[in-house]
């Protein structure tokens, strides 16, 4: 009578080491809490959940109604200027408005640019409280022209009176 402690024929000569049977132990240890049922059954799949915002829509709309915006149409762009001198941009936004409430809500994709990738569009849109932020643009732009204006100078070498005379040498 043999025992079946000790494994006979093929599978004595497989033996395995004892990293492997180690690395086997860890992957078994780890997916057995992933089973729905028992062993031979499929394992549990991850639910992805998917963030959706029209919850959120909805009830900003709710909201918005609730108090009386009405959507206000033909707006083509809105600039929001900001006090370091960069403009919050939408393109064609959704503008909805209620004037008992002193509200407005803007909706849509925005950019934030500064105020010279605007410009000279702008311009009919800035406000005295805007002065400055475009007195510093003007600073700026005046201040680059001025360098370009000394750098041209320098590439160009000077040439005395006769210019075969320089181009030989």
């Amino acid at each position: 009578q043999a025992s079946c402690s000790q494994p006979t024929g093929r599978l004595a000569a497989m033996s395995v080491s004892p990293e492997v049977q180690a690395a086997r132990d860890k992957l078994k240890a780890r997916f057995e809490n992933v089973r729905t049922g028992g062993k031979g059954t499929a394992r549990r799949t991850k639910v992805v959940k998917h963030q959706n915002h029209t919850a959120d829509d909805k009830q900003l709309q709710a909201q918005l109604k609730r108090l009386g915006a009405n959507a206000i149409p033909g707006i083509e762009e809105v600039n929001m200027f900001k006090e370091d001198g960069t403009v919050i941009h939408f393109n064609a936004p959704k503008v909805q408005a209620s004037v008992g409430s002193n509200m407005f809500a803007i909706s849509g994709h925005s950019d934030t640019k500064k105020l010279e990738e605007l410009l000279p569009g702008i311009l009919n849109q800035l406000g005295p409280d805007n002065l400055m932020s475009l007195k510093k643009v003007a600073e700026s732009f005046a201040a680059n022209s001025s360098a370009a204006a000394s750098t041209d100078n320098d590439d160009i070498p000077d040439v005395g009176e006769n210019f075969e005379d320089v181009s030989k040498s």
